[in-house]
């Protein structure tokens, strides 16, 4: 992996637990203390991915405070129809239900408590167990 992910939430201890319980994210290395006693640094696994987060302090503003959308992560799954059904019954919210994408894959799309938004994906196979699609897509795109 070249390009690690580092998200920034007001509460970090908050987006461990519901990235655990929604999506399946593990905790992963050291986890960091601010002065103020509150977690400022952590890292989650999803399969061989890593992502990292921290507070950047009290000037940080979520999207979901923005009330705007700064970014979309795209993450492949196993099963994006038993992946979604874990996040629904973890109370993420559902931006887009599971589909077919005309570009060879099915999707959902979840936001976090703090309005990260993302997407869930797997490869759409046809015929005799072959993939149709590349792994590479346009998260948010009209299909």
């Amino acid at each position: 992996m070249s390009i690690t992910r580092y998200l920034y939430y007001e509460d970090v201890a908050g987006a461990l637990k519901f990235l655990s319980k929604a999506f399946g994210f593990r905790k992963h290395g050291a986890q960091v203390a601010g002065p103020d006693g509150k977690l400022s640094h952590a890292a989650m696994r999803l399969g061989d991915d890593l992502i990292m987060m921290g507070c950047p302090g009290p000037k940080y503003k979520s999207p979901k405070r923005l009330g705007q959308t700064t970014h979309c992560l795209y993450i492949n799954v196993d099963d994006v129809d038993k992946h979604f059904e874990r996040a629904k019954k973890a109370a993420a919210t559902i931006l887009e239900e599971p589909k077919n994408a005309a570009y060879g894959q099915r999707r959902y799309g979840a936001a976090d408590p703090e309005g990260h938004q993302w997407y869930f994906a797997q490869e759409i196979k046809t015929g005799a167990g072959k993939k149709r699609g590349g792994r590479r897509s346009t998260p948010g795109r009209n299909t």
